[in-house]
């Protein structure tokens, strides 16, 4: 991705320590342009993960699923440029009195974990824009460059693509999964688990046993139970189509091919290029 003209970002959610510590070292081996890494605040060895960031001389880390304030001015304060993923002009604002550089104002069509809101792209953009002096990120339901020059019109600086990215070559994602992706139509993701912590997945056979477990009025824990550990590895990773979580946003309903990364960059900036030029004519 970075060798691309992108800034590439390792998602450090489904990593243990070393591992991430393995990916950044192999990432700093492969390409000379900047990179981040992804952080969910809510990680269990969150710590650690820190502690590898700074010790690897990452210089980019976009925070995610938690208080902006805990680590904000800490990894300011090491040289690394901070930015927060908000879904909520609340948090947006809480982001920025933190000290952050930018913030990724990510709407509920994006992939995995999200906002309680539920507030769309569309509609969150704008508030947060109004909301903050820092850069604005627009993400959720982005993968076409019309959708980036919508993003720019709505008032982001830049976008966070993720879903379509899911299906290139160099990602990590089974063979299994990147076919699924490919074909999906709209309304295949939805967002669930809104009791435990709401994210978008593709509907399956596990999907199906969190909806029946909802409707029937499951606890908090019950779900916990039901989630277990590893679902989203056996799903994304190892491919179990079934049983497995396969988060993904509602963007994948674009995707219709698997091509390396570079080809999905230019073609993403080329239709930028032309949705621009129709709408400047």
């Amino acid at each position: 991705m970075s060798n691309s003209g992108g800034l590439g970002l390792i998602g450090s959610g489904s990593m243990h320590p070393e591992t991430l510590r393995e990916h950044i070292q192999k990432c700093q081996g492969a390409t000379q342009s900047s990179f981040g890494v992804n952080v969910p605040l809510l990680y269990p060895e969150i710590e650690k993960i820190i502690e590898i960031i700074v010790s690897e001389g990452v210089k980019i880390v976009f925070t995610s699923a938690g208080n902006p304030s805990t680590w904000t001015s800490y990894l300011k304060d090491k040289g690394i440029t901070t930015v927060h993923v908000v879904s909520s002009v609340k948090f947006a604002r809480k982001s920025a009195e933190a000290g952050v550089d930018a913030v990724v104002a990510e709407g509920f069509e994006a992939g995995g974990h999200n906002g309680r809101e539920e507030t769309t792209t569309l509609c969150l953009v704008p508030m947060v824009r109004d909301a903050v002096s820092v850069p604005v990120i627009a993400a959720g339901g982005i993968a076409s460059g019309r959708a980036m020059l919508a993003a720019e019109a709505l008032g982001a600086d830049g976008v966070q693509i993720g879903s379509r990215f899911a299906a290139s070559k160099e990602s990590s994602a089974h063979d299994n999964f990147k076919k699924r992706l490919i074909q999906l139509a709209e309304g295949d993701t939805i967002l669930t688990m809104k009791q435990l912590t709401p994210v978008r997945m593709i509907k399956n056979a596990f999907y199906k046993q969190v909806a029946q477990a909802e409707i029937q009025g499951a606890t908090v824990e019950e779900l916990r139970n039901l989630l277990g550990k590893g679902r989203s590895k056996l799903g994304i990773f190892e491919g179990d189509l079934e049983e497995g979580e396969l988060e993904i946003g509602q963007a994948a309903s674009f995707v219709k091919e698997i091509k390396p990364a570079a080809d999905i960059i230019e073609e993403i900036w080329q239709e930028y290029q032309q949705a621009k030029d129709l709408l400047l004519k």
